[in-house]
């Protein structure tokens, strides 16, 4: 699934919204009465949506090959993120969570269900099952099942570990599909802005501030407004503003035809609040608004099999990443995985000769 961020204007800034999380982070320091566990205390475990960042690579970098003539650009992407995560903070537990080409849960519910896409290149396919290699080269354990989708497996180890009082959860993805399982800065989204190497994080107050709608709440946007990426329509004539407002009075889309139903006649002067008038609007695509809720609600519990959170510690060491590295010609990660300190000063020198590109266009 893909396409959140496209379906919701953004109203505010990226900025603002890490300044809150900051913020909330700095007051929880600071309260020694009631010391708090923040997310710099805690034991990381970070969910990786592997289909759509190898998806964001392959179209962000050039098409570079292996010495054996294989199409490497997206790895290397995915490598290059890799290393800068593992240089940066090192999670304490990781898992890489992937897409099946077979039939989701969802294309029974909905037959046209993503059905505007045009099949995956050959070369991204390849790159795609090659990366599963690359993992194994970090220690990080992958998961792929039959009939769901990535997001739905990141869903459901994020709900089986979220309730682990000393581990945040951090989800990072190439889309924003996943914002609906946001809660505190216990459970949290990082996805890309540009590119592959800014990013954002997404706690609960940065989602509030964003979209004005809270985390779960963002499924009923959805369930409203359609998902023109992934083919659902939604409910005709809801646009983005209606969506909002709709949300903020009824709160979900359950409660809105639930009030609906009961709503007195047009004219009546038992009509409170004009909601007749949204019936007669709305009314008639109750169907269209539940399948379209249970097409973007993500599963929470896939039938995988979990292990404990201890066998998910990616492996100590660089040898395995380095030899991969080496195999795939990767000669610049190389350098930056076993010569770090040397890798920044080049590449800061680097920085300081290049004009900013602030005309760069978003690619998300």
């Amino acid at each position: 699934m893909a396409g959140t961020g496209e379906a919701i204007p953004p109203e505010r800034c990226h900025t603002a919204a890490i300044q809150i999380w900051q913020e909330r982070k700095r007051a929880d320091h600071r309260n020694n009465e009631t010391p708090a566990i923040t997310a710099n205390k805690m034991k990381k475990l970070l969910l990786i949506d592997a289909n759509s960042i190898i998806h964001r690579s392959f179209h962000a970098l050039p098409p570079f090959t292996a010495p054996n003539g294989a199409p490497s650009g997206a790895i290397y992407g995915l490598a290059s993120i890799l290393l800068k995560l593992w240089r940066e903070e090192r999670p304490d537990y990781a898992a890489a969570l992937f897409d099946r080409p077979e039939p989701t849960f969802r294309d029974e519910k909905y037959a046209e269900y993503k059905a505007q896409r045009p099949p995956a290149a050959d070369e991204l396919v390849s790159q795609i099952i090659e990366a599963h290699k690359l993992f194994e080269a970090f220690g990080i354990t992958t998961f792929e099942k039959a009939g769901y989708e990535a997001d739905d497996l990141i869903a459901t180890l994020a709900e089986k570990f979220k309730t682990l009082p000393d581990v945040q959860v951090v989800i990072l993805t190439g889309d924003r599909d996943t914002l609906q399982m946001v809660e505190g800065d216990k459970l949290v989204v990082q996805t890309f802005n540009k590119g592959v190497s800014d990013t954002t994080i997404y706690n609960e107050a940065a989602v509030m501030e964003k979209y004005g709608l809270a985390p779960n709440q963002l499924v009923d946007y959805k369930a409203l407004v359609g998902d023109s990426s992934d083919n659902i329509k939604g409910v005709p004539g809801v646009g983005p503003k209606t969506a909002l407002e709709l949300i903020k009075r009824f709160g979900t889309v359950r409660e809105m035809y639930k009030q609906l139903d009961a709503a007195a006649p047009t004219g009546s002067a038992a009509d409170d609040g004009g909601l007749a008038k949204i019936r007669e609007r709305f009314g008639a695509f109750r169907k269209e608004a539940e399948l379209s809720e249970a097409l973007v609600t993500l599963e929470r519990h896939a039938p995988i099999d979990i292990p404990a959170i201890e066998k998910l510690a990616p492996a100590e060491g660089t040898g395995a990443a380095a030899a991969y590295f080496e195999k795939m010609g990767f000669s610049t990660l190389l350098k930056r995985l076993l010569f770090p300190a040397a890798a920044e000063r080049s590449a800061a020198k680097t920085r300081m000769k290049q004009k900013p590109l602030d005309t760069q266009a978003p690619l998300f």
